[in-house]
């Protein structure tokens, strides 16, 4: 891939010509609209569209980019996303591009298309009609299952056959920065007396990426293996906070409830799957096959879908009440993900659930083997057996206090290759509302 030659680029940003990843922002008052980020500079996509860079892309209608959402433009499908960004790759770093030479000639190359990253405001991707979040790690899910049900029994007998998910609450959804308040609810702390109404005392978050579905389905069709690899826009950092003591006493029979609704915070860039596709990797053996529909191996023949996984280093810091040095916890990889983002999406589909552009479905916590790629404080701390140091600071948790602040990060890389980065996915947790009752 040629060098970006419109902007100077840093080796260290996460937004190098290899990403460009998709977002809404706004300047000042004015109207959120579609972007892309390029180094420390935003694209401005209508600008770009009224230029003339796409009107060579049939199926696409330029005013798409001039609206505060995404879910237009996810509709359209791969093979207009495709064609978008190889206009963008071209505009980027051909100097002989001829809508770069027209605007360079009137002026308007820097200022017209060009917006510092440092004055945007972030907001939302998507307009999210629904939010899904599934439990496809099986480091975590064993985890999870040891402390609560004992080693032998850690894994519930549906597990290895299909991807389990909860259908979550797509108002809550916010963009990085959005502070969140400590959730009020009933938790059991004795189990041989009454439940109490409270904040939590066990707010933990959990390192996940989501995924936006791009042009989905019809009412009663599911979709094919391709179809759901094709039907992924992008991904996105997730921090799906958990308030475990409300979690733990609710439940049962019917899944989580109060103890996830507060909030699930999301990055704001979209790293679009073209950008990730050199990434993919082999995911995890899975072992029992699964069922024929969730079959997820590439064909011999080579015919077959290509390698599910992808190979995205991801880190959680926190940072002690809001003020200090951010404290490494968990150094994970989405690679270790048992169940596919493709199977997530086929198996979701596969009773003829319609899925619409804009909606987002999260992994579930990603954790890897070894202790330090755990990914939540409840695994890291044991379900509080143990404290978690903060670096060198001499300070401890098991889980969040009021005012700490939860940043995600996430990128790939080859050697010497060109980063794609995911920016940062960040919330500090407040106080919880007094209720008085």
């Amino acid at each position: 891939m040629a060098e970006c030659t419109l902007v100077k680029v840093d080796p260290k940003s996460d937004f190098s010509v290899a990403n460009l990843p998709f977002g809404i922002y706004s300047v000042g008052d004015g109207t959120p609209q579609v972007g892309v980020a390029i180094g420390d500079r935003v694209l401005d996509m209508s600008a770009l569209a009224d230029a003339g860079l796409f009107k060579h892309i049939a199926a696409l209608d330029g005013a798409v980019f001039s609206r505060p959402y995404l879910n237009d433009y996810m509709a359209l499908g791969r093979p207009v996303w495709q064609e978008v960004r190889r206009a963008l790759l071209d505009f980027l770093t051909n100097t002989d591009n001829s809508v770069r030479r027209r605007l360079s000639d009137n002026g308007t190359l820097g200022s017209g298309v060009l917006v510092p990253m440092a004055s945007v405001e972030m907001h939302l991707p998507a307009r999210i009609g629904d939010y899904t979040d599934f439990y496809a790690s099986r480091e975590h899910a064993t985890n999870v299952g040891a402390m609560f049900r004992g080693k032998d029994n850690a894994l519930m007998p549906n597990w290895t056959h299909l991807p389990v998910g909860y259908h979550g609450r797509a108002s809550s959804v916010v963009v990085s920065g959005t502070p969140l308040h400590r959730p009020n609810g009933q938790r059991r702390p004795d189990p041989t007396t009454a439940p109490v109404f409270g904040p939590s005392v066990r707010l933990d978050y959990e390192l996940e990426m989501g995924f936006f579905v791009g042009p989905g389905n019809d009412l009663g069709t599911p979709l094919t293996m391709r179809q759901a690899e094709d039907s992924i826009f992008g991904a996105v950092l997730l921090n799906d906070w958990s308030a475990r003591d409300i979690q733990a006493w609710e439940y049962v029979p019917l899944g989580p409830f109060l103890g996830k609704n507060f909030g699930t915070t999301v990055s704001p860039w979209v790293v679009t799957m073209e950008a990730l596709e050199p990434f993919r990797v082999a995911q995890p053996v899975q072992d029992p096959q699964p069922l024929p529909y969730l079959c997820d191996a590439t064909a011999a023949d080579g015919k077959g879908p290509p390698s599910a996984g992808y190979d995205i280093q991801l880190e959680v810091h926190l940072q002690a009440g809001g003020d200090g040095d951010f404290h490494l916890l968990t150094k994970s990889n989405l690679k270790h993900m048992y169940w596919s983002l493709r199977q997530q999406l086929m198996h979701h589909a596969v009773s003829g659930c319609n899925m619409r552009p804009g909606d987002l479905c999260g992994t579930g916590t990603i954790s890897g083997p070894t202790a330090d790629s755990f990914g939540s404080m409840l695994e890291l701390c044991w379900s509080g057996k143990r404290d978690i140091p903060l670096g060198e600071s001499g300070l401890t948790r098991k889980f969040i206090e009021d005012g700490d602040v939860v940043r995600l990060t996430g990128f790939c890389q080859t050697p010497g290759g060109r980063r794609v980065g995911f920016g940062e996915c960040t919330g500090q947790i407040l106080p919880a509302k007094s209720l008085g009752f």
